[in-house]
């Protein structure tokens, strides 16, 4: 596996200097350290980095931001922005609103490492939706859209066969027909049903885009995802004479879409939540703490003990289906508010919202380890198991996710040292 690039712009050279080590130690190629925005545009070009590291606030007439943009728009390289606190409180934070977009300084380097990561991912599955969409659109033009035209009444005078075949009614059943009576459109994100989108846009004279979740109710009851526009039809002298339909299914666009959120968000194996998500969860609980000052959340770190030694006894698959009966069984311990993630290998993260003090969160450990006791039997074996739980919560006013973690991976190997099947309390 090649080592990806990663381009540094910082203009503080001891920084600079460290992040390249920390990079480099991470597994990263650091193509080029440059300490002005002006010389940035030309580096990547010539390096054609996999990821730009950039200081936010450089100096030089060009700032981070508007290198990045650049960046961004003509060679479509992914950019993490660095910055301290006291830039943070500064900057615009429609700048910052994409998870994964900066990474605040001083940091840890498994942060700069998840986060580059996170980036990575990102771009990666933007390219691969924008790809399959691309892939769709070319299928779709190979085919043909469907067409409806209207009378300046709103009234239909012309259906395509793919209409037909998306609506399900023919032309000579719809001529003369309300548009309503043949394309029942609903608006799904608020439940309610488009009136005549061709007398709308006959009386707007402009073009007109169909919701996001917009869905089509076809003769015979069918529901259909289906996206484009109603543009107004005019004439020579520029009076509009009717309005024009065109529409697609664009159903399997949305379950990609929809797959690719999964993907990136939940784990493979239990179709619990992943650290990502995890993550963006403890920080909008951390941000709604400073908010009020009486909300109490909590966060368990859970190791499995023993599982190495039924993965080794029973193998592999075995040990897979262990995972996910554990996973189903933690489920039942929770409340419907609570999270409950796969951080990875055997490890299990449990996030309390809303609780009245630590003694929430105690009698959730003990909960869990009283189904752990019970046994499974899993191809015959009868199989338990019992956790090592940390758990740490923010009375201590946490500012970051990943500190909160820490806490509570340290409370859970105190919890194993202490002879395991326990739990500990991080102070």
């Amino acid at each position: 596996m090649f080592a990806r690039k990663i381009l540094v712009v910082e203009d503080e050279k001891i920084l600079a200097s460290n992040i390249r080590k920390s990079l480099q130690k991470l597994g990263y190629s650091v193509s080029e350290i440059t300490q002005s925005g002006e010389e940035v545009i030309k580096k990547v070009a010539e390096t054609n980095p996999h990821l730009v590291l950039i200081d936010i606030c450089l100096a030089g007439e060009i700032d981070g931001v508007h290198v990045a943009d650049i960046i961004q728009n003509n060679f479509h390289v992914p950019v993490v922005y660095l910055t301290d606190r006291s830039e943070y409180k500064t900057l615009d934070k429609n700048q910052l609103s994409e998870p994964f977009s900066y990474i605040v300084k001083p940091f840890i380097e498994s942060d700069l490492h998840f986060t580059i990561e996170m980036a990575l991912y990102k771009h990666q599955s933007k390219k691969i939706l924008y790809e399959e969409k691309q892939r769709l659109a070319a299928i779709i033009n190979s085919m043909g859209c469907a067409v409806i035209v209207t009378y300046a009444n709103g009234s239909i005078q012309m259906m395509n066969p793919i209409a037909e075949l998306i609506t399900g009614w023919k032309q000579s059943e719809a001529f003369g027909k309300d548009l309503v009576e043949v394309v029942n459109l609903v608006d799904k994100d608020v439940g309610e049903k488009n009136g005549n989108l061709a007398i709308h846009v006959i009386e707007a004279g402009e073009i007109f885009n169909l919701p996001e979740n917009c869905t089509l109710i076809t003769k015979y009851g069918e529901e259909i995802a289906i996206g484009d526009n109603v543009a107004p039809i005019r004439d020579q002298n520029g009076n509009i004479t009717g309005a024009v339909l065109i529409f697609q299914d664009i159903t399997k666009r949305k379950q990609t879409e929809a797959q690719l959120i999964h993907s990136a968000f939940y784990d493979g194996l239990t179709a619990l939540p992943n650290r990502a998500l995890f993550l963006d969860r403890l920080t909008q609980a951390i941000e709604r703490s400073k908010r009020r000052s009486n909300y109490y959340f909590a966060v368990l770190f859970l190791d499995l003990d023993g599982f190495k030694e039924i993965n080794d006894r029973f193998g592999h698959e075995i040990g897979d289906d262990f995972l996910v009966a554990i996973a189903r069984r933690l489920e039942l311990c929770l409340r419907s508010g609570d999270t409950l993630a796969r951080f990875g290998g055997d490890e299990f993260t449990v996030f309390l919202d809303d609780i009245k003090d630590i003694t929430d969160a105690t009698n959730v450990a003990k909960r869990i380890q009283d189904s752990l006791r019970l046994p499974l039997n899993l191809n015959g074996y009868p199989l338990s198991t019992t956790a090592s739980i940390g758990i740490t919560w923010n009375f201590s006013n946490y500012e970051e996710p990943a500190t909160l973690l820490r806490d509570a991976d340290i409370a859970m190997y105190r919890a194993k040292r202490q002879g395991k099947a326990t739990y500990a309390i991080f102070s």
